[in-house]
């Protein structure tokens, strides 16, 4: 068997030969496209679906559960496999998924199809980091550029095809096959983990201690920060008795994780990373980032369906922009760094790109030309493509193989937490200022117009002019405002990243050779805050 178009052979020092290698990164494709293409598939469906199931004032918790269950498991999954070995948990991972694509499949109200989403991305946490993570138990560095830049394209055609596939599914069997396709993908994902994945576990593994405590807190701290930002100002007041017990509960939480961690000689997320300049850099940038991206990502196709009148299947089309400049930038950065060893910049440009992308979507009107609209999103596109995945490849580079799956996952962690909270934000917003704007547009003498809960693209595309124009306005400066307050989120993450140290990108993974040095860890030696 030959290496895939554009993979390098496995560097000599670490004796992985040509086969191991392609087999090993097939793998792990796979594995990026069942968990990337489960996280896009449902944004042409959701419109569909949350009309059918009569809950579109949940329509952010279908994204937000499943964020939030992988984001309290990524670190924990890093953790773990840097103890144990990457192949049972890539295995759990994926069979957890599966059991939440089940149950989205049979789901008959919004709570069961929250759980479901919920259960996806506790098996879905794992799916990212741990594919990341074994590309660097194999690949320096230095050569890694260009195979980070290759998954992030299966991420950027996943984002194409998911929308795609949704809205055909939605136009044709059903939004139901939104869910079960993850099935067979996932049997599929099951059976080459279990025969090609080669990587052995580490040999500190039977004696490993799991740090328990430290994964209930984060969970704990985490929920709470999600649910804050979800039901602040818009289910319960900032002052209420149920948003002062959150915020008091998370601080409580996080305080006490802490101090599990300090103690912890296992710890999940452990303190001494944020010792590390480019981790603390790289980690906040990425933050920042997330937040404009998944909100652009989770909510752009719905506002093709309910604002522009697009059919499901081409909301997906209209996505394509976007996703072809991310892949194709993503590929081109990772092959650049590869071969000239400098990435600082690349970040720095891509944020910027994302601000002025975002800064010229919130434009957007309803007279606005869809090519437009495609432009712009085309150059968020280029932003991203230019900045997600140079970031973790900044923060691998920084710390010994030995801790390459706890300090990818910690990154991932903190990035996802931007995410969710930026869904769940955006969403939140979203959905009070579209019940805010469509009770103030919609005659008043309507009295049969169904409700916002019910409200469907079909079913928009039939009402008269005076009921369906006021809805399609009130969706249109429902969400592009939102972008434009993202802006500066942006820009601060090109201003944080300019502080970056550009060390040289190892050339080793474990570099214990026969004279036991460990140069590798040398060369992954963490750069100090001071």
């Amino acid at each position: 068997m030959t290496a895939p178009a554009g993979v390098p052979a496995a560097p000599v020092d670490e004796r992985v030969d040509r086969r191991t290698l392609t087999l090993l990164f097939l793998t792990l494709m796979v594995v990026m496209l069942l968990a990337s293409l489960s996280q896009m598939v449902l944004s042409s469906a959701l419109p569909t679906l949350v009309g059918e199931l009569n809950g579109v004032e949940h329509l952010s918790w279908v994204i937000t559960a499943y964020l939030l269950a992988a984001t309290v498991t990524m670190p924990i999954y890093g953790k773990v496999s840097d103890l144990l070995g990457r192949k049972p948990l890539l295995l759990a991972a994926v069979i957890l998924f599966i059991m939440g694509s089940v149950l989205g499949g049979l789901a008959h109200d919004m709570t069961m199809l929250i759980i479901a989403r919920a259960v996806q991305g506790l098996g879905g946490g794992g799916l990212m980091v741990l594919s990341q993570a074994a590309i660097a138990d194999v690949v320096p560095a230095r050569e890694r550029g260009r195979y980070m830049g290759i998954l992030g394209g299966v991420f950027a055609f996943s984002s194409v095809a998911g929308p795609l596939l949704g809205g055909w599914f939605t136009e044709g069997p059903g939004w139901r096959w939104t869910f079960w396709m993850n099935v067979p993908l996932g049997v599929v994902a099951v059976v080459a983990i279990a025969i090609l994945l080669p990587v052995p576990p580490p040999a500190r593994g039977a004696r490993a201690r799991i740090d328990y405590p430290g994964m209930v807190l984060l969970t704990l701290a985490t929920t709470g920060i999600v649910l804050i930002a979800t039901w602040g100002g818009t289910q319960f007041a900032w002052g209420s008795a149920t948003m002062v017990a959150l915020i008091a509960g998370s601080v409580l939480a996080a305080g006490l994780f802490v101090v599990v961690e300090r103690r912890s000689p296992e710890p999940v997320i452990p303190l001494r990373l944020f010792r590390s300049r480019n981790f603390v850099l790289a980690t906040t940038a990425g933050m920042l980032v997330s937040v404009a991206m998944f909100g652009a990502m989770s909510y752009m196709p719905t506002y093709f369906q309910m604002a522009a009148g697009a059919s499901a299947t081409e909301a997906g089309l209209l996505m394509i922009p976007m996703m072809a400049t991310f892949l194709t930038t993503s590929i081109v950065v990772g092959i650049a760094i590869s071969r000239t060893g400098r990435y600082k910049v690349l970040p720095i440009i891509g944020s910027v790109v994302l601000a002025i992308g975002l800064g010229l979507l919130s434009t957007v009107g309803l007279e606005t030309p869809i090519a437009l609209v495609c432009t712009w999103m085309a150059l968020i596109g280029v932003g991203l493509g230019t900045s997600m995945q140079v970031m973790t490849l900044i923060v691998q580079n920084t710390f010994a193989h030995r801790e390459v799956g706890t300090a990818t996952a910690a990154q991932n962690y903190f990035r996802q937490v931007g995410g969710t909270l930026g869904t769940a934000v955006v969403g939140a917003v979203f959905a009070a200022r579209l019940t805010g704007l469509l009770a103030d547009r919609v005659p008043a003498e309507a009295a049969a117009a169904p409700g916002v809960s019910s409200l469907t693209p079909e079913l928009v595309a039939g009402l008269p002019e005076a009921l369906r124009l006021p809805i399609v306005a009130s969706y249109n400066d429902a969400l592009m405002p939102i972008f434009l307050a993202v802006v500066p989120l942006a820009l601060a993450a090109a201003a944080v990243l300019v502080f970056l140290i550009e060390a040289p990108l190892a050339t080793t993974i474990r570099g214990e050779g026969a004279s036991g040095q460990d140069q590798g860890a040398k060369d992954r030696e963490p750069t100090p805050l001071a």
